[in-house]
């Protein structure tokens, strides 16, 4: 089987490398390059690769927020940069390796060992699906947050285009019609992964959950109105009224005054 490749630095010597070392072998192909993390998100969503060397440290967002705003399905990543502190949470973000520049050829060669044939992931018990099914917009018991803190910004799609939005700008975020929609104060815009993906990565300080399909800035809260049924309604900075469901209002309300 022959890999298709894309190569991601902001670093033209780096790509040059491993444009070299690559080019040496029969069961891989070059599909594209990019320099920055919104290059490569769109090169991903028009080659379809299989593989991505992923470059950590870039301008506009980083290797790792690449890696984070990749939906399913997604290539294998392999990270390749000059800093080893950003390990744990690569493999957290499940890259198939971690190479440190300068690349060498064996170790570039096991990582691509280990895309073509890839390890059986170890056997853990399963938490029971949520009730209704799993229909992506999770829930804030599903999944156990990520180390490495929380992100400052994200990818999303306006159109054909990527747009990296500083968390700051985030209102809410949204599930609805198979789809995750990032809520700023003028737009929606889509995401690739699901709601329960992205509250692996949210400060759970600044975000919290008021239903099974949003998730709102707590920043852009401007009023809490109860019902006389236990929900309760939110009004957002930008005009929006959300629902509360009932088990989340209360924990909603300690965590505005705290």
């Amino acid at each position: 089987m022959t890999l298709t490749a894309l190569l991601v630095d902001d670093e033209a010597p780096a790509r040059a490398r491993l444009r070299q070392l690559l080019s040496e072998r029969a069961d891989l192909t070059i599909v594209g390059e990019a320099e920055d993390g919104v290059q490569a998100v769109e090169r991903i969503q028009a080659l379809s690769p299989d593989v991505v060397f992923l470059d950590i440290q870039m301008p506009g967002c980083s290797g790792l927020e690449v890696a984070a705003s990749l939906g399913q399905p997604r290539p294998a990543i392999i990270f390749c940069t000059a800093f080893d502190q950003h390990a744990v949470d690569a493999f957290e973000l499940q890259a198939v390796d971690y190479l440190l520049k300068p690349v060498t050829r064996a170790r570039l060669d096991a990582a691509i060992a280990r895309v073509a044939r890839p390890a059986p992931a170890p056997a853990t018990p399963q938490p029971p699906p949520a009730a209704g099914g799993d229909d992506g917009a999770g829930d804030e018991t599903a999944e156990a947050a990520l180390p490495g803190g929380p992100p400052a910004r994200f990818l999303a799609r306006r159109g054909a285009r990527y747009l990296v939005v500083p968390v700051a700008e985030v209102i809410a975020f949204s599930f609805d019609d198979g789809q995750t929609r990032l809520h700023t104060a003028t737009e929606q815009l889509l995401m690739q992964p699901t709601l329960a993906q992205l509250l692996r990565r949210l400060d759970g300080g600044r975000f919290f959950q008021i239903s099974r399909s949003v998730v709102v800035h707590l920043d852009a809260v401007r009023e809490a109105k109860p019902h006389t049924d236990g929900t309760g309604q939110l009004v957002l900075s930008n005009g929006t009224m959300v629902e509360v469901s009932r088990r989340r209002w209360r924990p909603l309300l300690d965590q505005l005054e705290g």
